[in-house]
This record gives structure tokens, C-alpha cells and sequence, in this order.
């Protein structure tokens, strides 16, 4: 386990917070979703409690290494106000003459936001130079961003090479939830796999074929196991360089003993639209000129009976095309099923996040990731560098 902003003393200390501040913003650059910021907030609440001088670091967007207004983290500021109900000062640049101004003499309970991180080319570059200089700012260094843990950049990284370095309660509670899923699950452990690719999925089916004990595929992946199979799948999307692979899976299920289910009947469409003409088929007779964009309803019934067994479940990937309605009907079973469930349900963001926010469920779940990239790595058994550097308990 980590150490956590618990075990180190913070009182009267410059404290670096690397949070997820990357929030949606409109034309306007208003908030359009402010989770990011309102999860970040126990952490910094428990710091400014302690008497700790907050620092607070974040990206917002990609402006590739150059000053960009749109991608100033001045409404966050703004936004950061109005929930702790004190000032936030936002410096003009990160680690410059503004920064150093606004952070050398600070008082306990006082904020300071430092511009956005990613208007210095040398973060993405995890810079020695530029970790040090961040790191002059503070005395102590607290790591809160998990989605952006699996990148080796200065401020999820870096700095940790010049002061003690510590999580704080949202990497806690994703490393708590994530790996417990993993390594302790209450069985029946039951894991959805879900998304376009077995490419970008290899690694993590691959070892959940170890720890679970049922394998459930949908979305554009389950093509790819029907083609290896010899079955017509139209125009779905399919990756023919692996189809070895897809029976590999296939057959490491059977010789571990793993229940792998495969959708048995697939809603498909002409175009990819959400007005397109639709009908279902059995995933084992896709006509040529169609294309399957979501499960069928026999295999939202097989789906939704398996998971009810459940005592853990892990969901990442929609099984549909979500975005469409007419194709997001079996993504929306699945979120229903697990919001109502009694298992430990835990997703892993990305574009599951999204869909579960879609549904409206989000609330009903047990832990739904913030990390869609972290989530991934970290559940196909990748170290993380922002989660590693950090000192153990």
C-alpha cells in the first residue's frame, strides 16, 4: 500500500497537489461537468483542515507545450471558489516569476492554482529541470490525479525525485477499489469486456482469464471471436491479423476452467448513423452490406441472468454503440443490471464511465474509475509511474 496524505505531517507546509482538473468546457469555457474538480476536493479539504499551504497543479486539454487561453484553468479557479468558499489565486505562468511570487509567502489555509501545467513543453517531457523547479515551489508532494498516473510526466512523476511524496483519497480509493477487485474478489467474479478492439484489450483479457470466473464480450470485439470462427460478420468491425489470437483466448477460457460468453444474437445496421436502418440477427449469420452495432436481446437476457450470480464485477467497454440510442440499449442493460446488483461493481472509466453517466447510474455503483488510459494499465497488471513513485506505507 501508498502512503497517504494521513501519514505525513502537513501542518505549516507547502504542499504540491497534482490533481484531474482536464474538465469538459463549452464554446464559452463554462464547466459543463465539474466531477473532476468536486473529486479532488476531499483531499484538498483534509490539507487545508490540517493547516496545510495548498498548491494545486493540473492539465486541462492539449495545448502541446504552448500558451493557449482556451486551455487557461481559470474558470477551475473560478469553479474552485465557489465549492471551498475561499479565494484560489491563479498564477500567469507555472513556474516563473508569478508562481514563485504567489507561493513564497503563503499562510496555512491559503490556495494557490498554478496555471495550466501543460503550457510548458518540457511536463510532457518529464524534464529534470522543470521537475525541480516545480518542486522548489512546495515541501511535500501529493499525487490525486489517477487518470493521469500511467504517464511519466514531471508533475505526476517528476517532482517525486525531489520531495517525499505521498496519495491522496481519490488514487486511495482507486487503488482500493481496482485492486481489491482484483485480488480479492467475492466470487462469482464476473468480468464485462467491452469496446472496438481485442487489440486494446489483449493484455487485460488476457489476465482476467486468471482471476475471474466469468468472461463476458460484447462491442466490436466480439466480431473479431466470430470471424476466427469461421462466421460471416459482414461489415463489423473486425481485425483480421487476429484472429489466432481471439482463439487463443478462447481456448485458455476452456483450459482455465472460465465461463467465456460471446453475444449469440447482435442488432446490426447499414450505416454508421444514428438513423439507420436496424434489425436483429444471430451473430453466427450477419449478412454482407450490414454491420453489428450492438447485443441483440437474447444476449442481453444471457448477459443480465449470468450477472445477477455475480458477487464482483468488473465492466470496461460498452457493448454497443452507446452514442446512438437505437444502439445503446444493451450498454444500458448492463448499467441497470449492475446498479441494481448487490456485488461490489466497479468500472473502469473511459467510455463505460461516460455510458454509466448516460444512464444515469453512476450513484448506484460501487466505484466507477476516473482513469480511462490508468484504469486499463493498471488492470492489465502495468505499473504505474505516478502510483509507483509515490512512498510506500
Amino acid at each position: 500500500m501508498k502512503k497517504t496524505v494521513k501519514d505525513i505531517d502537513v501542518k505549516g507546509k507547502k504542499v504540491l497537489v497534482r490533481c484531474d482538473f482536464n474538465v469538459p468546457q463549452d464554446e464559452n469555457q463554462n464547466i459543463t461537468d465539474t466531477r473532476r474538480i468536486v473529486s479532488a476536493i476531499p483531499t484538498i479539504k483534509y490539507l487545508l483542515d490540517n493547516g496545510a499551504k495548498v498548491i494545486l497543479c493540473s492539465h486541462l486539454g492539449r495545448p502541446k507545450g504552448e500558451v493557449k487561453k482556451e486551455y487557461s484553468l481559470a474558470p477551475v479557479a473560478k469553479e474552485l471558489e465557489n465549492i471551498l468558499n475561499i479565494p484560489v489565486k491563479l498564477t500567469s505562468d507555472i513556474v516563473g516569476i508569478s508562481a514563485k511570487n504567489l507561493t513564497k509567502d503563503m499562510k496555512e489555509g491559503e490556495v494557490v492554482l498554478l496555471e495550466n501545467i501543460r503550457f510548458d513543453a518540457r511536463e510532457e517531457k518529464n524534464d529534470t529541470e522543470f521537475a525541480k523547479q516545480l518542486a522548489s515551489l512546495a515541501e511535500i508532494y501529493v499525487n490525486d490525479a489517477f487518470g493521469t498516473s500511467h504517464r511519466a510526466h514531471a508533475s505526476t512523476a517528476g517532482v517525486a525525485e525531489y520531495l517525499p511524496a505521498v496519495s491522496g483519497f481519490l488514487i486511495e480509493k482507486e487503488l482500493t477499489f481496482l485492486g481489491n477487485a482484483l485480488d480479492e474478489p467475492k466470487r462469482p467474479f464476473i468480468a464485462v469486456l467491452g469496446g472496438k478492439k481485442v487489440s486494446d484489450k489483449i493484455d487485460i483479457v488476457d489476465s482476467l482469464i486468471e482471476k475471474v470466473d466469468t468472461l463476458i464480450i460484447g462491442g466490436g470485439m466480439a466480431y473479431t471471436f466470430f470471424k476466427a470462427q469461421g462466421y460471416n460478420v459482414g461489415d463489423s468491425i473486425c481485425e483480421l491479423d487476429k484472429l489466432d489470437l481471439a482463439l487463443n483466448l478462447m481456448k485458455k477460457a476452456k483450459e482455465r476452467n472460465v465461463k467465456l460468453m460471446l453475444p449469440v444474437d447482435t442488432k446490426i445496421g447499414k450505416e454508421y448513423n444514428k438513423d439507420t436502418e436496424s434489425k436483429t440477427v444471430k451473430c453466427t449469420e450477419i449478412p454482407d452490406g450490414w454491420e453489428g452495432f450492438d447485443i441483440g436481446e437474447e444476449t442481453i437476457k444471457l448477459y443480465t441472468e449470468e450477472l445477477k450470480k455475480a458477487k464482483t464485477i468488473l465492466w470496461n467497454g460498452p457493448v454497443g454503440v452507446f452514442e446512438f440510442d437505437q444502439f445503446a440499449i444493451g450498454t444500458n442493460a448492463i448499467a441497470n443490471t449492475l446498479a441494481t446488483s448487490d456485488a461490489v461493481t466497479v468500472v473502469g472509466g473511459g467510455d463505460c464511465a461516460a455510458a454509466i453517466e448516460k444512464a444515469g447510474v453512476a450513484d448506484k455503483l460501487t466505484h466507477v474509475s476516473t482513469g480511462g488510459g490508468a484504469a486499463l494499465e493498471f488492470l492489465e497488471g502495468k505499473k504505474l509511474p505516478g502510483i509507483e513513485c509515490l512512498l510506500d506505507k
